[in-house]
């Protein structure tokens, strides 16, 4: 099955899932898109089975907290940043709920974590104004990089650059083997007084990256020459919360949450808006994913949404 406008626009939430008591700041789904972890402000990590459609586990991380929650390559096994007492990353193996390893350095909340997609590389960006390179297998920062203003950063989907997007008016991209050389590509882009970046994602086919703000706007670019080929907004965002944008995982469509529960999609080449859904959230949608291999995606506030198309064009 395809997907194209009318499927888009025929997707349902399917399921809804209250197992927190506060908002999820984050889920991941496994590469083989047969599960879905989420971390969320009461300190819980929920892991819910995609196929049958129901959650398997609940484990918690009360000391520390638990944000920007990320699986690793190695079957059930994630990374993530803490939101309470310091701002180490953690590996935690799920199967037995222990953790397999620290990594600290940043001395100020982590902001952005991207999981290398070939291998045990991992980069965080921090409100420290630095971005860390690591390796799952070594507690010891691996790369450090100073930079001018908050960083959000992610690596491309084959893992060889990894792209930071600067102060919210600059995206640098970095060659992996020689980032400690500089950028070899820098984009200037226009100041927006009124948002800040929080995310940048790549599109699956390596073309395009998605920045996404605190605000009312977010921009797509060309992954090579920089230039902002489209601009959405229209959806609503007067709080100032981070919602999480994403990509389909055909690189063809783009979309975002907004504070009243509704979801908004765009073509990401001619940016045309091709559906309003409405997930009936109770607060704002904080994140948003398609499931990397099966026709659903899931949304979530405090309580999470599984949805599934009701036609096959």
């Amino acid at each position: 099955m395809k997907l194209t406008d009318n499927v888009l626009r025929s997707f349902r939430v399917a399921k809804v899932f209250r197992e927190n008591s506060d908002k999820i700041n984050c889920f991941d789904f496994s590469s083989n898109g047969e599960t879905i972890i989420s971390s969320s402000d009461d300190d819980s990590l929920v892991l819910y089975d995609c196929q049958e459609g129901k959650p398997k586990r609940t484990l918690y991380s009360k000391k520390y907290g638990v944000d920007l929650i990320r699986y690793t390559h190695a079957a059930n096994t994630v990374v993530y940043s803490s939101n309470k007492i310091d701002d180490t990353i953690r590996y935690l193996s799920l199967h037995d709920n222990k953790y397999i390893r620290y990594f600290p350095g940043h001395s100020k909340r982590v902001t952005s974590l991207s999981m290398s997609p070939v291998d045990d590389t991992f980069i965080s960006g921090s409100l420290d104004k630095t971005i860390r390179l690591w390796d799952l297998r070594s507690p010891n920062c691996q790369g450090l990089m100073h930079l001018q203003g908050k960083p959000v950063c992610s690596f491309d989907p084959e893992g060889l650059i990894f792209a930071a997007g600067i102060n919210s008016e600059m995206v640098k991209l970095y060659d992996l083997r020689s980032f400690d050389k500089g950028p070899f590509a820098t984009f200037k882009l226009q100041y927006d007084r009124t948002c800040e970046w929080t995310g940048l994602k790549f599109s699956n086919d390596g073309k395009l990256i998605l920045l996404s703000t605190n605000g009312g706007a977010l921009r797509i670019l060309d992954a090579f020459k920089g230039a902002v080929l489209h601009s959405f907004g229209g959806y609503n965002n007067s709080k100032g919360v981070t919602l999480e944008a994403s990509f389909t995982p055909d690189s063809q469509f783009v979309m975002i949450g907004s504070e009243d529960g509704k979801i908004h999609v765009w073509n990401a080449e001619s940016g045309m808006k091709v559906a309003l859904l409405d997930g009936k959230h109770t607060g704002p949608i904080t994140c948003l994913q398609f499931n990397p291999k099966f026709m659903t995606f899931a949304s979530a506030c405090s309580n999470m949404a599984f949805w599934l198309p009701t036609i096959d064009d």
